[in-house]
């Protein structure tokens, strides 16, 4: 079983430029701040950097190639389902991934759809469908499966099943498959203050709970992090209980205009497939945005959008996936790691687009290896 530590090699060249004191203004026309200390009227005044990371090397290990051609695999989808841009859309990649790297056969695949605000026996019978057709292992994408978890696992002993984003109790047929996403939304919330010409950002969540709240709690904690002064808007599309607000572009379009008519310049959205209305209106008013899960510039379905697109913090539900459905078939579940996190490369950020230089490159990864050793903490709470 290969585990990915997919370390970044970056240079020991520490940063030399004197950060200069002035304070966060709004955007008066200076140039672009990416990577660089700013004056007032461009951007933030930005804290020391911390100490580039050490030089590493990749340490991914050879083994023997896995076969999963005879595996089973059921994946039942978050709403928003594959094409969503975002959460699915990564899991589908894991999914797609063991198709080309472990044998796994088209024809012994099958992928179902939740619907929004669907009752809890809908997903009590699509995960029963599975299992009662054969299915194993069966992926429930999102955290919204894990009450009909304790009611289905029980009854097929025998079948595999894991959960993204949530633990299972007294089920020890289900693994958890779950992420520190505060730690990829600490470095978000770097690259917003870093970006930022107003030195004002905004987080839109799609629902109040308390995953999103652990995207919301590193992207806060990062770009106060980075620049002290910075200010904030935080906004959620819909309360706990209510999952449209994964599933409505208008609604994320509303919440992102409302944030820029404040001041801010830079917006992070965890909001599932909400987010193409996020970019939609950072297109709009030519302002920046970070995408969320899967590398969002690169994604069909938001492209008329990625030219705003900064970076993308990746929460590898790809890599989880992939690594879930190899270890079913090598029969090896305890090589999984506990948490996906920066020291596993299960969350990250992205660079596709051109607009994170060599030097922010440099900071991130100075920040990076700080929350790997524990110099710094990030919380989970807002």
């Amino acid at each position: 079983m290969r585990r990915r530590m997919r370390g970044i090699a970056v240079s020991a060249i520490a940063l030399t430029s004197v950060l200069s004191m002035a304070a966060c203004a709004k955007d008066t026309g200076g140039s672009s701040n990416a990577g660089s200390g700013n004056t007032a009227g461009d951007g933030c005044t930005l804290a020391a950097a911390p100490p580039a990371a050490p030089a590493t090397s990749s340490s991914d290990d050879a083994s023997a190639k896995v076969d999963g051609s005879a595996l089973k695999v059921g994946l039942a989808y978050d709403i928003g389902g594959r094409g969503d841009a975002s959460f699915n859309d990564s899991a589908a990649a894991g999914l797609d991934k063991a198709v080309a790297e472990l044998g796994v056969k088209k024809e012994n695949v099958k992928e179902l759809t939740a619907a929004p605000n669907e009752a809890e026996d809908a997903k009590q019978t699509r995960l029963r469908q599975l299992a009662g057709e054969g299915f194993s292992p069966i992926i429930g994408v999102g955290f919204a499966y894990a009450e009909s978890f304790k009611v289905i696992a029980p009854e097929f002993p025998d079948t595999k099943f894991g959960i993204v984003d949530a633990t299972v109790e007294g089920a020890p047929n289900v693994t958890p498959l779950v992420f520190a996403e505060e730690q990829g939304s600490f470095l978000a919330g770097v690259i917003a203050a870093y970006q930022s010409k107003s030195c004002h950002v905004g987080f839109i969540g799609g629902v109040e709970t308390p995953l999103i709240g652990k995207f919301q709690a590193g992207f806060d904690q990062g770009a106060k992090k980075a620049a002290p002064e910075i200010q904030i808007e935080d906004k959620y599309l819909t309360p706990a209980g209510d999952f449209s607000g994964f599933q409505d572009p208008a609604k994320g379009q509303e919440a992102a205009k409302g944030q820029i008519d404040s001041g801010a310049d830079v917006l992070y959205h965890a909001a599932g497939a909400s987010g193409k209305g996020v970019f939609s209106a950072a297109k709009e008013a030519d302002v920046k945005a970070i995408g969320v899960d899967s590398d969002q510039y690169n994604q069909e379905t938001v492209s008329n959008e990625k030219d705003v697109i900064v970076s993308s913090m990746l929460k590898r539900v790809d890599v989880a996936v992939f690594d879930y459905i190899e270890a079913v078939a090598a029969n090896n579940l305890s090589s999984l790691p506990a948490v996906f996190d920066l020291k596993v490369d299960g969350v990250g950020y992205s660079t596709s687009g051109g607009k994170i230089d060599d030097k922010l490159k440099t900071v991130l990864e100075g920040y990076k290896a700080q929350i790997i050793s524990g110099e710094i903490t990030v919380s989970a709470t807002p």
